[in-house]
Parts: C-alpha cells; sequence; structure tokens
C-alpha cells in the first residue's frame, strides 16, 4: 500500500527529502505522493521515513492503493534496478 498526504499537511518541507524513491513532490496545495514511486520505503527503511518526520501525523496509508510487502518490495527492485 503506498502512502498519501492528507490535507492536515502544513506544508512544513521535511517529507519530500526524506523519501528516498523521490515519490513526494510539492502539489498545487500540499504536497503529494505519486503512487507509482512509493514503497513505503521497503528495500530502504523498515519505516517510511516520511510518516518518521511529519510533525503534524499526515500521511497515513493510502487504502486507494493497496500493496503487499512482496508487491512493494518487486516496485523496489524496479525503481533501483537491483
Amino acid at each position: 500500500m503506498s502512502l498519501i498526504i492528507t490535507d492536515d499537511c502544513i506544508n512544513c518541507d521535511v517529507c519530500e527529502p526524506e523519501c528516498p524513491n523521490g515519490a513526494i513532490s510539492a502539489g498545487e496545495e500540499i504536497y503529494v505522493i505519486d503512487p507509482n514511486l512509493c514503497t513505503e520505503c521497503v528495500g530502504h527503511f523498515d519505516e517510511p521515513q516520511c510518516q518518521q518526520v511529519c510533525p503534524v501525523d499526515c500521511i497515513p496509508l493510502d487504502p486507494e492503493n493497496v500493496e503487499s510487502q512482496e508487491e512493494l518490495m518487486a516496485k523496489y527492485h524496479i525503481l533501483t534496478g537491483n
């Protein structure tokens, strides 16, 4: 499952540089996560780094993009070429 940034986002800019896949970018009003690039940091870290640094806890799992750990790992391998 990829992550999503909710309307509670305060545009503090701390999540974007933490994403190892470059999945986070500035949207029209708040930051957004590209579900095609989000692996929940699987393959890179034990926990999603954006969730760890978010001061307002506005990055939950995206129910619209459900993926298993195996699918996230496969995506990681595709994205990194490993």
